[in-house]
């Protein structure tokens, strides 16, 4: 079993950064696929961006790209999403993902159907 613990939200003006990251127990973490999701009250759980299982492969979606990073360091079994530019339509709740089976080198999905394990999700609030 994978367990997924999400930091680093919190408070912050438009235009500020932030930095998330998801810290991972259990499985060998260099073997998953990870992705980075939000929720905003009223709305469906949204992708944000996903990373493949060497970091080799990255994905954003159109709304974050350019403004958003997702790195990993499997030595540290830790994912990260630098989060730059920051507008208040980013305000939700973060959560990471992790996939359970393997699906090729280059695997990165959006669909969040595809992720087996999350995280309880941090707050990121941007006031303009």
């Amino acid at each position: 079993q994978v367990q997924l613990v999400e930091s680093g939200g919190g408070l912050v003006q438009a235009g500020d950064s932030l930095r998330l990251s998801c810290a991972a127990s259990g499985r060998p973490f260099s073997s998953h696929a990870m992705g980075w999701f939000r929720q905003a009250p009223g709305k469906e759980r949204e992708f944000v961006s996903a990373i493949n299982w060497n970091g080799g492969t990255t994905v954003y979606a159109d709304s974050v790209k350019g403004r958003f990073t997702i790195s990993r360091d499997n030595a540290k079994n830790t994912v990260y999403l630098q989060m730059n530019s920051l507008k208040p339509e980013d305000t939700a709740v973060y959560y990471c993902a992790a996939e359970l089976k393997y699906n090729g080198p280059y695997y990165a999905p959006s669909d969040p159907d595809e992720y087996d394990y999350w995280g309880r999700g941090t707050q990121v609030t941007v006031s303009s």
